[in-house]
């Protein structure tokens, strides 16, 4: 797995949404995920989104996903 391929699914399941991913061993990755549609939903609703674009790849060939999850309006 890398970076670009997380990125790719991650903006196939939010299609409006500005996504960075980082990560260099090929299981562990960092993203940054801005997306209109996390306005008024709490952390973990944000995160659960991001983790359903990704499915059965997550605890499988991507073995951490740390997130930061934001609105444009947080992200100003």
């Amino acid at each position: 797995m890398d970076s670009a391929t997380i990125e790719q699914m991650i903006r196939e399941g939010l299609p409006r949404a500005e996504v960075k991913v980082s990560g260099e061993d090929g299981t562990h990755f960092e993203a940054v995920v801005i997306c209109p549609s996390f306005e008024g939903l709490p952390t973990i609703k944000r995160h659960r989104m991001v983790y359903a674009t990704l499915g059965s790849k997550m605890g499988n060939e991507i073995h951490a996903l740390g997130l930061r999850t934001l609105t444009p309006a947080e992200n100003a």
